[in-house]
């Protein structure tokens, strides 16, 4: 089971609102999402839980970049609300790379040609491809560990989080009263 709050800082203090996040299919889609919270251009967070398994947060300043943290990449990439934060440059990837690789012809045959052998020896090894893409994500936390250190919520205190994140990252933002009207 997933949550996902939006909490945008205003001059009142911090604003919560609940989201929806099966229309949102990029990073792009989620920081324009966060933005709409937020019309003076403050600080939104977008605060992603899955049953203790991991968390995510997202910051938004104004039109500024998003700025991502996940607490555990390889979680993350099983679930779909994860893939949207886990981007290429997160990951350390170059997004370029697997076009090249896709564009090149890597069978070992002349000019693209193939024979049966080859193709069957394909068919074998098809299990490695998943587990090499699966090794390409960490396992652990990724992404900006001191997103919210000027809120109050040091980068020490963001990784030692496991159980309950989303609400200890709110109450360490005062926020947590406000969190819980949309919980």
């Amino acid at each position: 089971m997933y949550f996902a709050a939006l909490l945008a800082r205003t001059e009142d203090g911090w604003e919560a609102s609940d989201t929806e996040l099966d229309d949102v299919e990029t990073l792009s889609d989620l920081a324009d999402l966060a933005r709409e919270a937020s019309p003076d251009e403050d600080t939104v967070l977008v605060l992603i839980e899955q049953e203790d398994a991991w968390f995510g947060v997202v910051r938004v300043d104004g039109e500024e970049d998003p700025r991502i943290y996940v607490s555990d990449a390889a979680a993350a990439a099983r679930s779909s609300y994860g893939e949207i934060l886990l981007t290429d440059e997160l990951l350390g990837r170059d997004p370029d790379d697997g076009d090249v690789l896709d564009a090149l012809d890597l069978d070992g045959t002349e000019d693209g040609d193939s024979d049966d052998e080859d193709e069957d020896e394909d068919d074998t090894d098809d299990d490695a491809g998943p587990a090499a893409s699966a090794e390409a994500v960490p396992h652990g936390p990724v992404g900006d560990a001191l997103i919210l250190d000027d809120l109050g919520v040091s980068e020490k205190e963001l990784r030692s989080l496991a159980t309950d994140a989303v609400n200890e990252i709110a109450e360490s933002l005062g926020a947590s009263e406000t969190l819980e009207t949309v919980r």
